[in-house]
C-alpha cells in the first residue's frame, strides 16, 4: 500500500476520497489549459505583438512544458493533493510550501470573481438580467456541485472541457479550410496577413516579449492535473498521461488557433478587441457566430471557475493538513470532500465581486496582486525539481529531461521574465504588488518554521517513489 500523503493524515474525517475516474482526470488535463484567455484574451497579445505573438506563445508553451516535466517527474513519484506546495515543503524547508502554498490559493480565490463576474456580463448581455444575478447563481451552483462529492466537481469538468475541445476542434476545421480557400463563405484566405500590414513582426521585439507574458499567463491551469489526480484511483497513470499529452495539447489548442487567427484576420483589425476567436467566425461568414461565442464563453468561463474553487479548496486543505492552516480546513465530510475548505474559498470569491461591483479601484488592485503568482509557482517548481535531484532523489519514471542543465536554463528564463515585467511599463504594478505579497507570506513561513521546526517524517522523500 502507498503511504498516505502528507495531509491525508489517517484520520476520521481528514482523508480525501479517490472519486475522480480516468476519463475525468484526462479531461480535467485537457481543460486546464483552455481558459477565457483563448477565446478571447489571446486577441489583445495579437494586437501588441503581430503576427509575431505565434513566437511569443511559441516561447511561453516551451516553458510550460519543461515545468510540467519536472512537476510530472515529483508527482508521479509521490501524488499529493498539495502537490508544488508539498514539494517545496519538504525540499526547500516549510517556508517555501507555506508561502507558495497560501500565494496559489490567493490566485484561485481571484480566479473566481474573474471568471464569475465574466459569465454574468455574458449571460447579461443575452438575457438583460443585472450581471451580479448570473455571477452569483455560477458561483452557488458550482460551489454547491463541489460540496457534493469530488466526482461531481469531475464530472462538470468533464462537460466543460468536452464542449470546450469541440469547439476549438470545430474552429481549426473551418479555419483550415478558410486557408485554403475551401470555405466559400469566407471573406477571406490564404496567409498574406502574417507579414501584409507590416511585416511578420510590425512593433520589433519588445513587443514579442510583452506578448510573451500575456501567453504565458494564459497557460496557467496546466497543473491543476496533478492536484486533482491525487483524488483518482490511478493517480501516477493518470499524471503520466497528462504530462505526456501537455505538448500536443499546447501545440493544438493554443499555437494553432493563434496561427489560424493571425492568416485570417490582420493583428491591426478593429474588430479584434470583440475577442480574435469571433473575429475569424465574422470573417467565415459563420451564421450566429456571435452567439455561438457567447454560449462558448460562458462554459469556458464557468470550466475555470469550477476548477477554481476546486484548487483553492484543496490547496487549503493540504495548508491545513500539514498545520499552516487552520485546522478545521482539513476536516472533510462523508463524502471525503473538504467542505469548510470550499465555503471559506468561496466566501472569499464572493467578497471579490461584490468589492468589484462596489469598490472598483480596490478590486483592481486585488486582481494586480496575483499577477506574476504563475510564474513565481513555475520558479519554485523548478527549484524545488533541481533541489531534490541534487538531495540524491532518483525518479523511476518520469524524468526532467537534460538535467541540470535545462531545468537551470528554466529558472534563468523565469527569472527574465520577471525582470521583464519590472521593465514594461504596463506589467510592473502587478509584479511589485505579487512580490510585495510572496514577502509577506515568506517573513511569516520563516518565523513559522523557526517556531515550529520544519520536519516532516510522515511521508516519503519527494524524489523517490513510494513502493507498494
Amino acid at each position: 500500500m502507498q503511504p498516505p500523503s502528507s495531509e491525508q493524515v489517517p484520520a476520521t474525517g481528514a482523508t480525501l476520497t479517490q472519486g475522480l475516474k480516468g476519463r475525468q482526470i484526462t479531461m480535467i488535463s485537457i481543460g486546464g489549459v483552455i481558459g477565457a484567455g483563448l477565446f478571447v484574451g489571446s486577441s489583445a497579445a495579437v494586437a501588441s505583438a503581430g503576427p509575431a505573438v505565434i513566437i511569443s506563445f511559441l516561447l511561453a508553451a516551451a516553458l510550460v512544458v519543461l515545468v510540467m516535466q519536472m512537476l510530472g517527474e515529483m508527482a508521479v513519484a509521490n501524488p499529493d493533493t498539495g502537490s508544488f506546495s508539498t514539494y517545496a515543503d519538504r525540499a526547500l524547508g516549510r517556508w517555501a510550501g507555506f508561502s507558495i502554498g497560501w500565494l496559489y490559493w490567493w490566485f484561485y480565490i481571484l480566479v473566481i470573481p474573474i471568471e464569475a463576474i465574466a459569465a454574468g456580463e455574458v449571460v447579461s448581455g443575452l438575457t438583460s438580467v443585472p450581471s451580479w444575478i448570473p455571477a452569483l447563481a455560477v458561483i452557488l451552483l458550482l460551489t454547491g456541485s463541489n460540496l457534493l462529492a469530488v466526482r461531481n466537481y469531475g464530472e462538470f469538468e468533464y462537460w466543460f472541457s468536452l464542449i470546450k475541445v469541440v469547439a476549438i476542434v470545430a474552429f481549426l476545421v473551418l479555419g483550415v479550410l478558410a486557408v485554403l480557400g475551401l470555405l466559400p463563405a469566407s471573406d477571406t484566405h490564404g496567409v498574406s496577413n502574417l507579414w501584409s500590414h507590416g511585416g511578420f513582426a510590425p512593433k520589433g521585439v519588445t513587443a514579442v516579449l510583452a506578448g510573451l507574458l500575456t501567453a504565458m499567463f494564459s497557460f496557467q491551469g496546466s497543473e491543476i492535473v496533478t492536484i486533482a489526480a491525487a483524488e483518482s484511483e490511478e493517480p501516477r497513470k493518470n499524471i503520466k498521461k497528462a504530462i505526456r499529452a501537455v505538448v500536443w495539447r499546447l501545440g493544438l489548442f493554443y499555437i494553432g488557433s493563434i496561427l489560424v487567427v493571425v492568416c485570417l484576420v490582420p493583428w491591426n483589425a478593429d474588430d479584434l478587441a470583440a475577442g480574435s476567436y469571433q473575429a475569424v467566425l465574422d470573417r467565415m461568414n459563420i451564421p450566429g457566430a456571435a452567439r455561438i461565442m457567447d454560449v462558448v464563453l460562458v462554459v469556458a468561463v464557468c470550466s475555470c471557475l469550477n476548477s477554481a474553487v476546486y484548487t483553492a479548496s484543496r490547496m487549503l486543505f493540504s495548508l491545513a493538513g500539514r498545520g499552516d492552516a487552520p485546522a478545521a480546513f482539513a476536516r472533510t465530510s462523508p463524502h471525503g470532500v473538504p467542505r469548510n475548505a470550499v465555503l471559506a474559498s468561496t466566501v472569499v470569491g464572493i467578497a471579490a465581486v461584490i468589492a468589484d461591483y462596489l469598490l472598483p479601484e480596490v478590486f483592481s488592485y486585488l486582481i494586480a496582486s496575483s499577477g506574476a503568482i504563475a510564474l513565481m509557482m513555475y520558479m519554485v517548481i523548478a527549484l524545488t525539481q533541481y533541489a531534490v535531484r541534487r538531495k540524491g532523489g532518483r525518479p523511476a519514471e518520469v524524468r526532467m529531461w537534460g538535467f541540470p542543465y535545462l531545468t537551470l536554463a528554466t529558472i534563468v528564463f523565469i527569472a527574465g521574465v520577471l525582470v521583464l515585467m519590472a521593465v514594461l511599463p504596463g506589467h510592473r504594478l502587478e509584479l511589485w504588488l505579487s512580490l510585495g505579497l510572496a514577502a509577506v507570506l515568506a517573513v511569516v513561513g520563516v518565523v513559522r518554521q523557526r517556531r515550529l521546526g520544519e520536519s516532516r517524517t510522515d511521508a516519503a522523500p519527494v524524489g523517490v517513489a513510494s513502493r507498494s
